[in-house]
């Protein structure tokens, strides 16, 4: 029966996933976030009480600050994402950064830099 519950965790972070970025687009009113925020992934743990919810952050004035900002926002979104989302629970939200369209555009760049030039 894992398989299941497995399938029901991953329904909760797709759900999480575009709620939480909902809330951050719409909102949220912190001067602190800045830029386009992405979120790309949430992974809620097993019992529901946390979730890491990974963030691409792109065009921000400062990225520390933008962090700090959803750090310090992360009860308000939690309580919207109560009201939106019916669960007994509504985990804990842990701020990630995901650099991961970040490593992809590095990796592309030298990949030009390395590749013959055609003619």
């Amino acid at each position: 029966m894992p398989n299941k519950n497995n399938n029901r965790i991953e329904r909760i972070d797709e759900e999480y996933r575009k709620e939480i970025s909902q809330i951050i687009s719409y909102d949220l009113k912190n001067p602190n976030i800045t830029g386009l925020i992405s979120v790309t992934k949430v992974k809620v743990t097993t019992d529901l009480k946390y979730a890491k919810v990974y963030v691409s952050i792109l065009n921000s004035k400062n990225i520390n600050e933008t962090m700090e900002g959803l750090k310090k926002s992360s009860g308000f979104i939690r309580t919207e994402l109560a009201k939106r989302i019916n669960l007994r629970n509504t985990p804990e939200l842990i701020f990630e950064i995901d650099d991961s369209m970040e490593y992809g555009a590095k990796i592309d760049s030298i990949l030009k830099e390395i590749m013959p030039k055609e003619n």
